[in-house]
């Protein structure tokens, strides 16, 4: 059995596996002890550390796997490689001396021998196992030099007749410092307080052949041996089948609430202007190209949900370069037609600068006011656009993060819009529309609060599931092709070992007059050690310009883009001036620059990290090397890739990589290589990651999903959907205690 604290009645318990430590707490006992819990510590309890604050987090903290510790097994029935539990008599327990001390301890039961080893052990171990001690040890059994034996098993001092236990033992998650039997402990006491009514109908759950919630969770943390353990360890167990419905139940019954919600706020309706003087017609007519049959539709349903009093909350998605910006454009127009004013914040002051460039060309020319706020502005510029915003002087206010900071007022803002809505944390988001519900007011007393409207846009294309999943209270318009003329990219994938061979390709590219990106995942050195420490044969990797950081025990060598750019600046020789350098560490002044130099040819080739992953349009721009792609997102290196193939000449990304690489980085660069297709790369970024890196999860430090899986529980999905549905019309009390349960105080990022 494993080395739980004892009752005062139990058998004493050795745990063989670790050291002992010694303790000064009154009662403690001897010997070998757990892992220590800080429960009573000044910093936050183990439960605490694992997110475990009601008794419903802890009864929902499921166990990773299970042990079988309900039944002996005779020593020559044990099986390499299959855990097992055995009691038998110590023979004998001997400590080696040398460099690689062990304490070998031979136990021995009526079938025959086993020898258990241990390499950390106390001295005084070997005292603690006299010939005759009957011991009960569970491990994991292999064949050694002298028979079968268990390395570091668990086992205590046992009696003849103890009792086994009746049910498997769980193994849960846990973290460093917090010990399986604290936890086993610590869930059996919640679940024993716990409040399990079932709140969903009887003929729903029979519908989907789920058992009720009591019994879910008895099955879950305390199954009987007969249970399958397979059907447990891969989630197909009804009690597994029900914990993930729930999980989904509890998600959807928010996205439900939110978009009821929703329908009682009230926005100013900002209906569209028809004619040749309104400015969204005029527009039209400005544009150099005419608009494709996916942006005039997704144009018709935002133009129409603006003319609505309910405040407008939909995702504008696209792949990279389909068009999403005139589609925003567009709105833009309609809300300053109608007296408002429209703020659109990027992520980046590359990507904000893009929009900035050409929603000022197309829009000025027709007698728009656009302001710029950013953090690199200086004091007198941002003051300025700053009061032109609370003015109502500035009809559209193009920014980054600066967008939403305090001081920021808004005359009458009508339509707020976000860009990469993911890469934006839940109350940047939150901010940005809460800067429209104290503005514009004039519409007379007894109008109330009101809300801009929201456009949120992402490159990332949103697979259906995960659509359905997190964005079930927005509603979706999808620009699902590229506008003609725009060229497919051909991805190959390199090995770093032929790194010459591809700085030669892009050497005659440059002399040939066309423009290259080469990506680099490193900025500078990263090293804390002097290069004279490392080994020659790392000196002269350094000297080459490689990058070294310390990370699990082993030294990763990234390039750094400060030494690519060096290095192909001599590669290329007499075109070497023509080689930028961009970085998101430069001045925003430089950056600009930088890139108006590739823009207009006078660079050709731009040596950058990831901060042209959004935002930046050069069509002549015909190779994309991403270095070191193994280390990349499967996204991510979508949108790089989409930096290239903007103009009608074939293009071409090359995805270099270091082997070995592991199995996901594999999938991930084939993936790439094998499709253009956004949308197929994000169900394969959800199948191979989940749902996180879509939503700019890690911004809001929130878990979506802990149990279901959108990728393989489409049906439990659907099944949640409609059940939320007919509970909030028809029992609002059982929803909210469902979701109560599930989600308690985690409710508001799924607001944003």
């Amino acid at each position: 059995m494993t080395s739980s604290p004892r009752s005062r009645s139990a058998p004493a318990v050795q745990a063989c596996e670790g050291p002992a430590r010694k303790s000064t707490r009154r009662g403690a006992r001897t010997g070998p002890a757990q892992p220590r819990d800080s429960t009573h510590s000044s910093g936050p309890s183990p439960g605490e550390r694992l997110g475990l604050r009601s008794d419903w987090d802890y009864a929902l903290h499921l166990p990773l796997h299970y042990l079988d510790e309900t039944r002996i097994s005779a020593i020559a029935s044990l099986r390499d490689g299959v855990a097992a539990v055995v009691q038998a008599r110590v023979v004998q327990a001997e400590a080696s001396a040398g460099v690689r001390k062990q304490l070998r301890i031979q136990v021995q039961d009526a079938s025959g021998t086993l020898n258990l080893r241990f390499f950390h052990f106390y001295p005084n171990w070997q005292r603690q196992y006299p010939p005759g001690k009957l011991l009960r040890v569970r491990g994991e059994p292999r064949a050694g030099l002298f028979g079968m034996e268990m390395v570091h098993p668990t086992c205590h001092a046992a009696q003849p007749d103890e009792p086994l236990p009746e049910r498997l033992t769980p193994v849960y998650p846990a973290a460093s410092g917090i010990s399986q039997a604290w936890l086993r402990k610590a869930i059996t006491g919640a679940r024993a307080r716990l409040d399990a009514r079932e709140w969903l109908p009887a003929d729903l759950l029979s519908r989907l052949r789920l058992p009720d919630i009591a019994s879910t969770l008895d099955v879950l943390h305390a199954p009987r041996p007969e249970v399958s353990l397979a059907s447990l360890e891969d989630r197909s167990h009804p009690g597994w089948q029900r914990i993930k419905f729930d999980e989904l139940l509890a998600q959807q019954i928010a996205q439900q609430q939110a978009r009821l919600a929703r329908a009682a706020l009230r926005a100013w309706p900002l209906p569209a202007r028809n004619g040749p003087q309104s400015l969204g017609d005029r527009l039209l007519q400005a544009l150099p190209f005419a608009l494709t049959p996916d942006q005039e539709a997704c144009a018709a349903e935002i133009a129409a949900d603006l003319a609505l009093t309910q405040p407008m909350h939909r995702l504008l998605q696209g792949d990279v370069g389909s068009g999403k910006t005139v589609v925003a454009a567009l709105a833009a127009a309609q809300s300053i037609d109608c007296g408002f004013q429209c703020a659109l914040m990027a992520p980046t002051d590359i990507l904000a600068t893009q929009h900035l460039r050409k929603l000022a060309d197309w829009l000025e020319p027709l007698g728009v006011s656009v302001a710029w706020l950013s953090g690199a502005q200086t004091r007198r510029e941002r003051d300025a656009a700053v009061q032109a915003a609370a003015s109502g002087a500035a009809q559209l206010v193009v920014g980054t993060h600066a967008v939403i900071q305090e001081k920021v007022r808004f005359h009458r803002l009508g339509l707020a819009i976000v860009d990469e809505q993911h890469r934006f944390g839940v109350a940047q988001r939150l901010s940005l529309r809460a800067k429209g519900l104290d503005e514009g007011l004039e519409g007379g007393a007894g109008d109330g609060v009101r809300e801009p409207h929201l456009l949120m846009m992402s490159a990332t294309p949103i697979p259906r599931t995960l659509a359905m999943a997190v964005f079930g209270d927005l509603d979706v318009s999808t620009i699902a092709h590229l506008p003609p003329g725009r060229s497919p990219v051909r991805t190959r994938v390199f090995d770093e070992a032929r790194r010459d061979a591809v700085i030669a390709r892009v050497r005659a590219l440059v002399a040939a007059g066309r423009q290259v990106y080469w990506v680099c995942p490193l900025v500078e050195e990263s090293t804390a050690r002097p290069t004279a420490t490392l080994p020659a044969h790392r000196r002269s990797d350094e000297r080459r310009g490689r990058a070294f950081t310390q990370a699990g025990g082993e030294v990763l060598d990234l390039r750094n883009a400060e030494a690519t750019h060096a290095e192909l600046q001599a590669a290329l020789g007499n075109d070497a001036e023509r080689v930028g350098l961009l970085h998101g560490r430069m001045p925003a002044s430089q950056k600009a620059q930088v890139m108006a130099d590739f823009a207009a040819g006078r660079l050709r080739l731009l040596v950058a990290t990831t901060v042209i992953e959004v935002g930046v349009d050069v069509p002549a721009a015909t190779l994309m090397v991403i270095e070191h792609a193994e280390r990349f997102g499967l996204s991510q290196l979508h949108q790089l890739r989409g930096r290239v193939g903007r103009g009608a000449d074939a293009s071409e990304c090359l995805l270099l990589f270091t082997p070995p690489l592991s199995e996901m980085a594999r999938a991930r660069l084939l993936a790439v290589r094998d499709t253009n297709d956004g949308f197929v790369l994000a169900q394969k970024d959800l199948e191979l990651r989940g749902p996180g890196e879509l939503l700019g999860q890690r911004q809001s430090g929130v878990q979506m999903l802990r149990h279901a899986d959108l990728h393989t529980d489409i049906a439990l999905l659907e099944a949640a959907r409609d059940a939320a549905v007919w509970l909030l019309h028809h029992d609002p009390g059982a929803a909210h205690e469902h979701l109560q349960r599930w989600l308690g105080g985690r409710l508001d990022w799924l607001a944003a």
